[in-house]
């Protein structure tokens, strides 16, 4: 007998619709509670729990994306290995799986929750020893104009059984259509939205009041790059990076919740090179920093600003295009660059990140050819040409 128990990954976030331009939508997960292993009708044993965001609700360049983590744990004593997880239309038991993926691709998707090793004492990601853990982080692309269904759900297959639950009901919510936060040319948008395995954005699960978050799961890191290069010669010195001392601007009308002034900036550095000027804590890591109320229970944060800089004030009402600071490289930043995202609460770390749309950029293809597009969401690695404010 197999015990899979179903429990709600993430409790559903009440937004009022926000006075900003909307455009698009996003979904919470429905709260479901017990599932049970269709062949047996038995209780199943692997615990699910799924966060998502609808599949339509993120435009991104030629493609619309879902952006889904299962956490899944053992409850029984035995050890329990993955050998497929799949995304099905909800409503139509006969459809083809939506997406699925099996070992080897699993390998990269499969992400353990603490240090874990097998039964056998290897570290097979695929394989949870009794009482372990494991969150899939699942990366799902439709062509524009594909039919999205109105339920998701998910199966998983493991060596010793099939079960199926953690539906998601795509409850929309629009998305916000902001302006570009930098201005200008050939920005590289590292770390964006990505399911690269090695993007600390996307995997960086953080444990906030109890509750598990991906607070910057769209998150970008707006370098500038020239010739493929983002410094031109002293690696050091901050001032060689074509990033520095740009002026970061106002995504939207809104108010400013939080302007932190006065930390130094770094010493750019790599890997074990790096020390940060001030000791890293809760209170330095984000350096200096800006976060706006766009409404809706949705804020904006741009981290690692250069001391100085800083123009705004909290309770002030600024307006999209307004220069807010300068680029920097203060706090937890290795090189100059603004760490730019949205998330559902005023705190960087609080809040769950949720997608938002550009409303006009060109993406630079790998034929050197600028290609314009209209309320998308850059994706990780693009370069972006945002023109004048």
């Amino acid at each position: 007998m197999h015990a899979f128990s179903l429990f709600d990954g993430m409790d559903n976030v009440k937004q009022p619709r926000s006075h900003a331009a909307p455009q698009g939508e996003y979904c919470d997960l429905e709260r479901t509670r017990l599932c049970f292993d269709p062949d047996t009708i038995s209780p199943c044993r692997l615990g699910v729990a799924a966060r998502a965001r609808d599949a339509r609700a993120i435009r991104a360049p030629g493609i619309h994306l879902s952006n889904i983590e299962l956490y899944l744990t053992n409850f029984a004593a035995n050890p329990i290995t993955l050998r497929r997880v799949e995304v099905l239309d909800a409503d139509d038991s006969s459809a083809a799986p939506i997406a699925a993926f099996e070992a080897p691709q699993l390998d990269a998707l499969v992400q353990p929750i603490g240090a874990q090793t097998s039964a056998e004492g290897n570290r097979d990601t695929r394989q949870l020893a009794g009482g372990r853990g494991v969150v899939v982080f699942l990366w799902i692309a439709l062509e524009h104009g594909a039919r999205v269904p109105n339920h998701l759900r998910q199966r998983v297959t493991t060596a010793e059984f099939v079960a199926e639950g953690a539906i998601i009901a795509t409850h929309h919510r629009e998305l916000l259509v902001l302006g570009p936060p930098v201005t200008g040319t050939n920005w590289l948008a590292d770390d964006g939205p990505s399911n690269d395995a090695e993007n600390h954005h996307r995997r960086g699960i953080l444990v906030f009041q109890g509750r598990a978050l991906i607070s910057r799961r769209y998150a970008i890191d707006w370098q500038q790059n020239q010739n493929g290069k983002d410094f031109s010669g002293d690696a050091s010195d901050k001032r060689s990076y074509y990033a520095y001392g740009k002026p970061v601007l106002a995504v939207a009308d809104s108010t400013v919740v939080t302007a932190r002034d006065g930390l130094p900036d770094n010493v750019p550095r790599h890997n074990g090179e790096f020390t940060p000027a001030v000791e890293m804590t809760p209170d330095t890591v984000f350096g200096n920093h800006i976060v706006l109320d766009l409404g809706g229970q949705q804020f904006a944060s741009y981290l690692h600003l250069q001391p100085g800089s800083v123009r705004v004030k909290v309770g002030d009402h600024v307006r999209r295009g307004q220069v807010l600071a300068k680029i920097g490289d203060s706090g937890d930043a290795r090189e100059p660059h603004v760490h730019f995202q949205v998330q559902t609460s005023s705190d960087p770390l609080a809040g769950e990140g949720v997608p938002y749309l550009i409303d006009h950029y060109r993406v630079k293809s790998a034929d050197d050819v600028w290609h314009t597009r209209t309320r998308e969401l850059p994706l990780g690695g693009m370069l972006i040409d945002f023109g004048k404010p």
